[in-house]
């Protein structure tokens, strides 16, 4: 018994001794006092350093796209740092070309700010605000999948193009110690600019679909900031549109579609849209009021997991499968995708196969 006593008192003992030098070495090495970062050679902020640079800019109302919530995931928070920042990660390389190497572009999630810095961000990112919004509504488009109304307050709008999305902010919650921060495209039409559609579908351990689908409530109040993203419609060219979605990728082509009917855009366009079964199917009836309303459109699902019982009448595979199928002539179009990177991948493909040009295949991945 003495034996036991000793061995867990010395332990104990070297536990408290090292959690001591652990918050010891947080507080002074870790400690890298302020620092300033210069943005575009004309903008200068004094930071604590420590942090990594995307948390960094958070703190003074820059907002970096990013849709991991920091993690080094995604690949979005981009920025070119032309001094300071330390070596390039092995967290960074894979989401880096040699272009952008060469070129100083590092994930400002991964890069810490241990030292004066000088970067360059798209001066369109200065004009990114933070919103406190209320949730006006929220609905069941699936069993895994809520469509949420978020008003802005009185007085407050957002400008945003049809396509590009918002970052909601995720508190802490139980189950959660940690802010976080992810990217949803807007599914309502631009022309509404005091309030935004947010289509979300829920990912077992999410930290912000658990949020939405498990805690928040109609009246609550969320902050998001935007508007982000280079995925939006193009009014450069009259072509036939070719737009393809799964899931909650439907955001962004609804809201090309709304804007399309709200500026009585007259281009010929049909809607791919890929689902496992029947019960994926969502907001039906609006996209058949789109087929009755819009110059020339046309909306077709397509069941990749239909069974006999299901009694589905319409088109069955993937989406993918489903447009080798149908595209014969790829003369004048043009194709906006929004998915997940192995679906947009494999309809990339098919669409270049098609004769489809590169250059007017638009996506946006999540």
């Amino acid at each position: 018994m003495e034996t036991i006593l000793i061995t867990t008192a010395t332990v104990t003992a070297f536990t408290g001794i090292l959690a001591f030098l652990l918050t010891l070495a947080d507080r002074t090495i870790a400690n890298y006092g302020e620092m300033k970062i210069t943005i575009n050679d004309d903008k200068e902020y004094i930071v604590d350093g420590g942090n990594s640079l995307l948390s960094a800019l958070i703190d003074e109302k820059i907002f970096i796209p990013s849709a991991c919530g920091g993690k080094g995931t995604c690949g979005y928070c981009k920025v070119k740092v032309l001094e300071g920042g330390g070596p390039v990660l092995p967290t960074e390389m894979p989401w880096l070309t040699e272009e952008e190497l060469e070129d100083k572009v590092r994930l400002s999630c991964q890069c810490k700010v241990k030292e004066d810095m000088k970067i360059e961000i798209p001066e369109e990112l200065f004009n990114v605000r933070e919103y406190e919004v209320q949730v006006e509504s929220i609905e069941d488009m699936t069993p895994v999948i809520k469509k949420l109304r978020l008003r802005f307050e009185e007085g407050e709008e957002i400008s945003f193009k049809p396509g590009q999305y918002i970052q909601l902010k995720a508190p802490i919650y139980e189950g959660n110690d940690e802010e976080v921060y992810r990217a949803y495209s807007i599914a309502s039409p631009p022309s509404e600019k005091n309030y935004i559609d947010l289509i979300i579908g829920y990912v077992p351990g999410g930290k912000a679909t658990t949020y939405v689908h498990k805690h928040l409530k109609v009246g609550d109040t969320v902050d998001i900031n935007g508007p982000y993203g280079d995925f939006y419609y193009e009014d450069k060219y009259d072509n036939e549109m070719v737009l393809v979605a799964v899931g909650t990728g439907m955001a962004p082509i609804l809201s090309i579609l709304y804007h399309m009917k709200d500026k009585d855009i007259k281009r010929k366009a049909k809607f791919y849209f890929g689902a496992r079964t029947p019960e994926d199917l969502f907001l039906l009836d609006e996209l058949k009021e789109l087929e009755e309303t819009l110059y020339d459109f046309e909306f077709i699902p397509t069941l990749s997991r239909a069974l006999d019982e299901h009694n589905w009448t319409g088109a069955r595979g993937r989406v993918n499968v489903l447009l080798d199928n149908h595209i014969k002539n790829p003369d004048d179009k043009e194709a906006y995708l929004c998915g997940s990177p192995a679906m947009i991948d494999t309809v990339v493909e098919v669409l270049k196969e098609k004769g489809i040009l590169e250059e007017r295949i638009y996506y946006d991945k999540f």
